[in-house]
């Protein structure tokens, strides 16, 4: 009897063996196809270029060059415009990570009136397209005189991403033990003191985390400034790939692939230097006894 249900019983396990192994083919293919969608467009990049007659498909150069990358070595095309995006995006933010701590605290830590729906319009507005509002921003900068403000433009764009960075912000602040702060106001802390100096240091990974986040989106960001910067001295880069197309519609491909190189590198350094910091975690735990 054992042995006729155990035989009756292995055709199901089997099917079941068959059907694990078709479903992780087929999600091994989809991810593989996925990657290679990302993948397709870094390699484009990457030798088109060296390619001084590059064009939109994928293609191994004839003859390898450096000629883009002396096309662009100038202060005009490359070097003010990175400089600008740097002074944009490196301001604003400071100002986003520097109110997203302070905003982020009292969610955090405290109960209060209308918390619930305070945390559901953050969750509302980081879904918020920008364009929705830019209308209305545009013409209060012409009132009061901020267009074509590179300070105007970094207060906007801190702004904007506020309520991204107040939600990573306080997720990552929910995991320091509130006993660890408890123990600094018994040694006569403040509340300011206890954040800057207790609460910060422990999150230290999970600030980098969203600060890393914050200045990638505001790197890659092109409507804001776009709408808000008129004179070339001021464009950021993401504003001026545009130059790479002719009137009549002629891109140089090869260096815009080039200004793509450099354009990525501020990004990767920052995605390097981020990561180290990543291994340490937080190291809180060890500082409650339970």
């Amino acid at each position: 009897m054992t042995t006729t249900s155990a035989r009756r019983t292995a055709p199901a396990r089997g099917g079941k063996g068959r059907r694990a192994r078709t479903t992780e083919t087929a999600s091994t293919l989809v991810m593989a196809f996925i990657g290679a969608m990302f993948l397709i467009p870094l390699l484009w990049v990457g030798l088109a270029a060296f390619d001084t007659d590059a064009s939109l498909a994928v293609s191994w150069p004839e003859r390898w060059s450096l000629g883009n990358f002396s096309a662009i070595w100038n202060a005009e095309t490359t070097f003010r415009p990175i400089a600008n995006s740097l002074i944009l995006c490196g301001g604003a933010t400071l100002v986003t990570m520097t109110a997203a701590v302070l905003c982020a605290y009292p969610i955090s830590r405290y109960r209060f009136r209308g918390k619930r729906s305070l945390l559901l319009t953050i969750i509302f507005s980081t879904g918020l397209p920008i364009t929705a509002i830019m209308i209305p921003v545009y013409s209060l900068f012409v009132q009061v005189n901020l267009i074509d403000s590179m300070f105007g433009a970094i207060l906007f764009l801190g702004a904007s991403s506020l309520p991204y960075a107040i939600f990573l912000t306080k997720g990552f602040m929910d995991a320091v033990p509130m006993e660890i702060e408890e123990s600094a106001w018994t040694e006569g802390a403040g509340v300011y003191r206890t954040l800057w100096a207790v609460v910060m240091p422990l999150m230290r990974s999970g600030l980098g985390v969203a600060t890393m986040f914050t200045f990638v989106m505001m790197w890659g960001n092109f409507f804001v400034p776009f709408m808000l910067l008129l004179s070339p001295d001021n464009l950021p880069a993401a504003v001026t790939l545009y130059t790479f197309s002719s009137q009549y519609g002629q891109v140089a491909y090869g260096q815009l692939a080039a200004f793509s190189l450099f354009y990525s590198l501020p990004v990767i350094v920052l995605y390097l230097f981020v990561g180290r910091s990543l291994g340490t975690g937080f190291i809180a735990a060890g500082g409650v006894k339970g």
